[in-house]
């Protein structure tokens, strides 16, 4: 009787170094709960955490659109919370394990949603530029419609490092407009606003790339 083929390895939780606790070595192959057609598997500690991030994007809006001048604390200071806290959940899904599909697709959603509150805030009071805010946003919903399209034609696309690079200066560029810090607000907001269109046309690129090798129907 011929030989059993060889199950491949089970995926195992890399070590925890210092870099990959903190999400700066993200070698080595996604976590299999987090990819397509895994239970979705909502409650665990770095869903919460999501959740609460989620939840704070209101009182942002409402506390920003509300002030005088664009630049009060509170707004800031939640901006902050919900931004930095984002490595908080990946902490916690590193250190427990728990990770999950439902968290993998929840967290760039927040993000984009505190992104675009912190836009809608500078837009009001022009504390970053108009026109560049409009490209952002344009670039937001165009990279929403085309996941979805990839999404329904079976492509995922993997986020590219220019995305990466691109959120943190777009971030604090929001965040030092919200505590009226001009200048050094615009220097990251165009610093950011190139990564982010360079990483939107090379996203173009990898789901044309993957619908041209798609198999046809």
């Amino acid at each position: 009787m011929a030989d059993d083929p060889v199950a491949p390895p089970a995926w195992r939780n890399p070590r925890l170094t210092f870099r990959r606790l903190f999400g700066l070595d993200r070698s080595g192959p996604p976590p299999p709960q987090t990819l397509s057609g895994a239970p979705w598997n909502v409650w665990t500690i770095p869903n919460a955490i999501g959740f609460v991030r989620l939840a704070l994007i209101v009182p942002l809006l409402v506390t920003g659109l509300s002030s005088d001048s664009g630049t009060d604390a509170w707004p800031a200071i939640l901006f902050a919370v919900i931004g930095w806290s984002d490595y908080a959940d990946g902490i916690a899904a590193r250190v427990t394990g728990q990770y999950s599909r439902f968290g993998a697709l929840l967290d760039p959603v927040v993000d984009r949603m505190l992104v675009v509150s912190g836009l809608i805030i500078c837009w009001k009071f022009e504390t970053l530029p108009r026109w560049g805010i409009a490209l952002l946003i344009a670039r937001e919903l165009y990279l929403l419609a085309a996941g979805q399209l990839a999404l329904r034609r079976g492509i995922e696309l993997k986020i590219n490092w220019w995305g990466r690079w691109g959120v943190w200066p777009t971030m604090s560029a929001i965040f030092f407009a919200l505590v009226g810090l001009s200048t050094l607000a615009h220097i990251l907001f165009y610093f950011g606003l190139a990564l982010s269109l360079m990483a939107a046309i090379v996203y173009t690129r990898d789901g044309l790339d993957a619908t041209k090798g798609a198999p046809s129907s």
